[in-house]
């Protein structure tokens, strides 16, 4: 994990005219990736094939001719769950992953000005990682800030955007385009499991929740805290699984809490596969495991997603309605992603000023 320096505040030096020039020449295009989610059923079938690809094909061996027809299967899934079991949902997730956009770039660019411009990706979906790069490289951006976003694990899921780029990058050499240079510098911001300032915000809004009436009446040893992360197989081909940043993330913030609320526990939101070992305990065994040791009401509280979808909405739903049956007189809420707060937009930005910084140094003139 890169621990990244404080910002500086020492005040910037005048430019000569060259710098000004390379200054202009020098910008930076930071890419927010993440998976995205279709906005129109149609797209089912492509969005899962892509997925089948980049995905479950970490899992276990496919072949590529077998895409599509897992695509067609997963789709058929999706539109029972999203069109009929739940009366034809549609994620948030775009549209908030464009306001973390807005509010990214609005923070970087009070620093660095229009040297900086904050664009945005997703892996199975428009805009496609792999259309954007093309016209970052058109636009004559030099840095490249790729930039995940969504999940905590950085480790694993989104190792997908840098494979899309070396995708891209790949292409245009092969195409041998001399009139575009490909990218003087290309940085990585990881995952962020161990960031201080993430962590204290999880347990602020955690406690900003605690302190609302949904936890009134109740003992502090009578409330449940659930913190759900990203779950996946305990093994890959040749790549470690985001449960290492998901369960590092998790210790970090229970430490913070367990003195006053020592019902807490992880809970993997996974989507099993056969023949596979997922992570657990998974959302209803986490729940059923701190209901029988006296918790009265239950909060669930996404920890490794920045952005609202499907999983953080309708897979905690699900399961709070199974635990209703069972548990009638417990009480259960589910709370929001950090989205796009305003303090989750600065300190998002932060991370990002170090790469930018080393990326925009503008070597000194010598006459």
């Amino acid at each position: 994990m890169i621990t990244h320096p404080s910002q500086s505040t020492q005040p910037v030096a005048p430019l000569d005219d060259n710098s000004e020039m390379l200054l202009q020449e020098n910008r930076v295009a930071v890419l927010l990736a993440g998976y995205g989610e279709v906005e129109s059923y149609r797209d089912l079938s492509r969005y899962n094939q892509a997925a089948t690809k980049y995905i479950a094909a970490q899992f276990v061996s496919i072949p590529d001719w077998l895409y599509p027809l897992a695509g067609w299967f997963l789709t058929l899934q999706d539109l029972y769950n999203f069109g009929v079991k739940h009366d034809r949902f549609m994620s948030p997730e775009n549209k908030i992953f464009e306001k973390q956009r807005l509010g990214i770039e609005e923070e970087l660019q009070d620093k660095w000005g229009n040297r900086v411009q904050v664009f945005k990706g997703f892996y199975f979906c428009q805009p496609f990682v792999q259309e954007v790069v093309a016209d970052i490289i058109e636009q004559g951006f030099e840095n490249l800030l790729i930039y995940p976003l969504l999940v905590v694990d950085s480790a694993f899921t989104s190792k997908i955007a840098v494979e899309q780029v070396n995708e891209v990058i790949a292409a245009k050499s092969a195409q041998n385009e001399s009139q575009h240079s490909t990218f003087k510098k290309i940085r990585y911001i990881p995952a962020f499991a161990t960031e201080p300032t993430y962590i204290n915000l999880m347990v602020s809004q955690i406690k900003e929740s605690l302190n609302q009436p949904l936890a009134s009446g109740f003992f502090e040893s009578q409330i449940g805290i659930i913190l759900t992360v990203h779950g996946g197989p305990e093994k890959a081909q040749g790549l470690l699984t985001g449960v290492i940043d998901g369960q590092v993330l998790y210790d970090r913030v229970q430490a913070h809490l367990q003195h006053q609320y020592p019902l807490i526990s992880i809970g993997w939101i996974n989507h099993d596969t056969p023949l596979m070992n997922w992570s657990e305990p998974n959302l209803k065994q986490a729940a059923k495991s701190l209901i029988e040791a006296g918790a009265k009401t239950i909060l669930f509280k996404p920890l490794g997603w920045a952005t609202e979808n499907f999983e953080t909405i309708l897979d905690v739903d699900d399961v709070i309605q199974s635990l209703q049956r069972k548990y009638p007189t417990v009480t259960y809420t589910r709370l929001d992603c950090v989205n796009d707060d305003p303090d989750f937009m600065k300190i998002a930005a932060e991370w990002a000023n170090p790469d930018i910084e080393a990326m925009l140094s503008v070597p000194k003139h010598h006459d």
